[in-house]
């Protein structure tokens, strides 16, 4: 058996085909490149080239079960590519939630520092989710229907939007 040393290339180089090759793989190893091509939505012809691919790369091994079978196998570096990449994600969006978390707290202090006691969340996403969480920790109440305040996610910041009493 080869050993490949994984590096920041190997995982800036894996396409997301190869990614969710490794992964429908590592789940069934005697799925057929028909149902992977029916998983996935691409062409056969592009499931053989991307576990051709995967096959060279050492991420998968291949054995014939019979004459028209085919068993495949993740390595042992195709399963640290697989799960290398997953960390990769999972931190990326505990990253994105820590930014949000820190602007809805900011915002929210602002607000109460302000003498605002209540809000209306307008928008009911994940950003809007840290936001509603971030003003029932801190004391903020949440209105039914807009009022004076109005938060609303705008891109991937927060929007206060200050509503005109008539």
């Amino acid at each position: 058996m080869r050993i490949q040393k994984l590096n920041a290339q190997d995982m800036n180089d894996i396409k997301q085909h190869e990614y969710d090759l490794l992964n429908e793989i590592g789940q069934d190893s005697l799925v057929t490149q028909a149902s992977l091509s029916d998983r996935l939505g691409i062409a056969v012809g592009s499931v053989n080239w991307y576990i051709k691919r995967l096959i060279n790369r050492g991420w998968v091994k291949v054995s014939h079960l019979d004459r028209t079978r085919l068993k495949y196998d993740l390595t042992p570096d195709g399963m640290s590519i697989f799960t290398q990449r997953a960390l990769q994600y999972m931190k990326s969006s505990l990253s994105v939630y820590r930014e949000l978390r820190e602007q809805a707290s900011n915002l929210v202090l602002d607000l109460k520092n302000q003498g605002v006691d209540s809000v209306y969340l307008e928008g009911d996403d994940e950003r809007m989710d840290i936001m509603r969480l971030t003003c029932i920790e801190n004391g903020l109440a949440l209105e039914e229907s807009p009022g004076n305040i109005l938060i609303r996610a705008n891109g991937q910041n927060f929007e206060v939007i200050l509503e005109k009493v008539i």
